[in-house]
């Protein structure tokens, strides 16, 4: 797994070594942040096997800590309760690291999730690359991965908006972190974009999941539908919408028709700029689709109609 990662000239001291069974361990991921590593085993098989497992890590990587990330609630379905604790080492606190350039401040013993998203770090760039002299609103920040990129890249302002107090706390402290400016918004973005005025070049939308299971599909479907419709109707022609779903539930085809009626809904032509896809180091199986769980796309709208 960790050649793999080296063939694909991913950095491994900044990536997801394992990730269950695209690498052929069903029930293991591991992530790894320089000299710390976040574990998580999702089955009852690997719960059993996580000493080895730890002594396997150590062994290959001496990680000065590995934290047992296993707060997923689908430990439940299989008979596990949720916890954290550590593996090995202590507790590393809050620490840095470097991504495209960006310092973050990672905790991943009490951070939301580990903190920064690394499924999604070829997307900061990607996104980021269009962002140049363009007014930029990021919408569910979270740690700001997206607003920083931009911001960096030379956008000519950045409004980053999340519901979460501490997500948004995050955002500006990394911000300082690398000496850029952007400005922190805490507010839920359903509202924010509901009475926001159209003074964006470029919007990004990448919510938490919306759906954990095909029964909440089409009420996910629906959330989707309204930020769409909302964003579209604050850009003008140039406008681009970067988007992306995190749900394997829906599928890229799905996505897709949902933001295409927006845009009829809203009234707007827009044109396919670049697909979006997790980073390498996230692999997908082509005989299980739901490793291939998020997708994006980023639009242009070249008129209104």
């Amino acid at each position: 797994a960790i050649d793999y990662r080296k063939q694909r000239g991913i950095d491994e001291t900044l990536a997801r070594l394992v990730w269950s069974e695209s690498d052929g361990l069903p029930g293991l991921i591991v992530d790894r942040y320089g000299d710390h590593l976040s574990v998580q085993t999702l089955t009852l098989a690997m719960d059993l096997r996580k000493e080895i497992i730890r002594d396997a890590l150590v062994e290959l990587l001496a990680p000065r800590s590995i934290v047992l990330r296993n707060d997923s609630p689908y430990r439940k379905a299989e008979g596990m309760e949720p916890g954290i604790e550590m593996l090995y080492g202590e507790n590393p606190g809050a620490f840095q690291v470097t991504a495209n350039g960006l310092i973050f401040e990672v905790d991943l013993y009490d951070g939301q999730k580990t903190g920064l998203y690394l499924d999604q770090l070829q997307a900061h760039a990607e996104v980021a690359a269009l962002a140049k002299g363009k007014r930029v609103l990021d919408c569910f920040t979270n740690q700001g991965g997206f607003a920083l990129a931009c911001a960096k890249a030379g956008a000519a302002s950045v409004t980053a908006v999340d519901v979460s107090a501490s997500a948004c706390e995050a955002a500006r402290k990394n911000a300082k972190l690398n000496g850029v400016e952007i400005n922190v918004v805490e507010h839920n973005v359903f509202d924010f974009l509901k009475h926001a005025q159209p003074e964006y070049d470029l919007i990004i939308l990448d919510p938490p999941s919306f759906t954990r299971n095909k029964a909440t599909l089409m009420d996910a479907m629906r959330g989707y539908k309204e930020i769409h419709l909302r964003s579209l109707k604050l850009l003008d022609k140039g406008g681009l919408l970067s988007t992306f779903c995190c749900s394997y539930h829906a599928s890229r085809e799905l996505f897709m028709e949902n933001l295409i009626d927006a845009s009829v809904d809203a009234k707007k032509t827009a044109r396919f700029v670049m697909n979006h896809s997790q980073r390498a180091d996230h692999p997908i199986l082509i005989s299980i689709p739901e490793t291939g769980y998020l997708k994006g796309f980023t639009v242009e709208v070249i008129a209104s109609r």
